[in-house]
């Protein structure tokens, strides 16, 4: 995929064309327990393991509200900057699907538990606020397995009940590098508030994207296409990219586009017809009758607030005050909680700025290089710590480092105890330094003469020499400074 995914849109007709993408994020709200039963939400259990009467919808048996779900969701609109709803109404949203028990799904409609609220993107060509619809509450459904059996289709409840929080953005995305950031930073949030996981690959964060497109400058929304569960970013943005350009194809030959449902295939990266697109009246959305209204207080609002964590948009200013980096460093040090805390713990112990750049070049490339995430790191904060500091003093140079790293990074040990034992310190002795080049100088008298004649690219000649008569342990910095002297005497 290009690097600007929508460039091949954007740029068809003269630029005549805009898409305008909305997103309604499922995230499942990090509980032990489900939304309406004390049932067990542990991943990858066996199938229908985790299943009670309730979620089975065994008749005569009730819902009963998760408290703990209801405050996940709260902070989960606190950290989108949303209102709060004081109360709010359970619906039934009713449809018929085998893995749905009830023959309904129990959601929020017209009174959701959040309201509108804002999220800041930091994209290349600055700032971009998305608008936040909604956050209701709703339980999910179980899921239908078909690939187990040619003649059946199974069915496995243990996710039937499940807390999710479906997040509804406003249409203000305009294009896949947009959804990209939307998604990464929606992640974030919740991560650092606790409420989802945010693993994609586990279905703990799904979306379905609604796309449509229109001429550019025209304020009229065009006729909008949902693509249902798409479980990765790679994934939406490929499918935003064939639909929107499938959309300006069926414009372009003068046919309408028809409001629907449509499903995106990995295999052939394309999208294809599912269903009409169903409104809200399809579903015969009422209030639960087993649910009484949900009424919240002022205080647990604010005691909820209280105990927030400091979320990645502050703690990025607070990394440029207190740190001294730049809004790209800050911006890629806060987007994981655990990502952040690492750095913390090194920056507190070494040199800031030197720790944000080996931090985001070579530990960065070595955890994607080895499928790890900064909680598994085979280098301690501690020992990458000292690591930084012992380029800062002097002790090491940086290409020393990277191989003090690469030991690092296979046996766990503590870079002083490296450096000492395989000889790697830095030699910054400015006394033997002046011995050693004074050797070399006058073993290449003819090279010398030619660098006073004007031959000044022989410069380089001579620091490789000294290099190389150190065995790469010569402090760089040091050698220019005392080969410079010595070289105009």
């Amino acid at each position: 995929m290009s690097k600007n995914s929508s460039k091949y849109l954007i740029n068809r007709k003269d630029n005549q064309y805009e898409v305008v993408i909305g997103l309604e994020v499922h995230a499942q709200v990090l509980s032990e327990s489900k939304l309406f039963s004390a049932s067990a939400t542990k991943f990858g259990a066996e199938p229908n393991t985790q299943v009670s009467l309730v979620d089975a919808a065994f008749p005569g048996m009730l819902p009963v509200i998760n408290e703990f779900c209801v405050k996940q969701a709260i902070k989960t609109g606190i950290g989108l900057n949303a209102k709060i709803n004081k109360r709010s109404v359970f619906d039934r949203k009713n449809y018929f699907y085998a893995d749905l028990p009830q023959g309904y799904q129990i959601s929020q409609f017209k009174d959701p538990i959040v309201g509108e609220g804002k999220v800041i993107l930091d994209m290349p060509d600055g700032q971009k606020e998305v608008g936040i619809e909604r956050l209701h509450l709703e339980q999910d459904a179980g899921k239908s397995i078909h690939d187990l059996d040619p003649q059946n289709t199974f069915v496995d409840l243990n996710r039937s009940g499940v807390a999710l929080m479906e997040i509804v953005s406003k249409p203000d995305l305009r294009s896949p590098d947009e959804v990209s950031a939307y998604i990464k930073k929606l992640r974030s949030i919740m991560r650092y508030l606790g409420t989802c996981d945010g693993n994609m690959q586990e279905g703990s964060l799904r979306a379905d994207v609604n796309v449509s497109v229109r001429a550019k400058g025209s304020k009229e929304f065009g006729t909008r296409c949902e693509i249902k569960n798409v479980n990765s970013i790679k994934f939406m943005q490929m499918a935003i990219e064939y639909e929107a350009n499938r959309q300006v194809d069926l414009i372009e030959e003068g046919k309408s586009i028809d409001q629907e449902t449509r499903l995106f295939d990995t295999k052939k990266n394309e999208t294809r017809s599912m269903r009409s697109k169903e409104d809200a009246h399809d579903y015969r959305y009422f209030p639960d009758p087993d649910l009484l209204p949900l009424k919240l207080e002022q205080k647990l609002i604010d005691d909820l607030k209280k105990s927030l964590p400091e979320l990645p948009d502050n703690k990025k200013e607070r990394f440029i005050q207190e740190y001294g980096l730049n809004s790209y460093e800050a911006n890629v040090l806060v987007s994981e909680k655990e990502i952040s805390d690492y750095y913390e713990e090194v920056a507190k112990l070494s040199d800031k700025k030197l720790a944000a750049t080996w931090m985001m070049g070579d530990l960065f490339a070595m955890l994607n290089d080895k499928g790890l995430n900064i909680s598994n790191s085979p280098i301690s904060a501690k020992n990458f710590a000292e690591l930084v500091q012992s380029i800062k003093s002097g002790e090491i140079s940086g290409r020393i480092a990277k191989e003090v790293f690469e030991i690092m990074v296979e046996s766990g040990d503590n870079p002083k105890k490296i450096i000492e034992s395989k000889g790697m310190k830095q030699q910054s002795d400015p006394k033997e330094l002046e011995k050693m080049i004074n050797e070399i100088l006058s073993k290449n008298k003819d090279k010398v003469d030619q660098y006073k004649a004007g031959k000044e690219k022989l410069f380089g000649f001579f620091v490789g020499q000294v290099m190389k008569l150190s065995g790469g342990k010569a402090n760089p910095q040091l050698t220019n400074e005392i080969l410079k002297k010595l070289l105009k005497g």
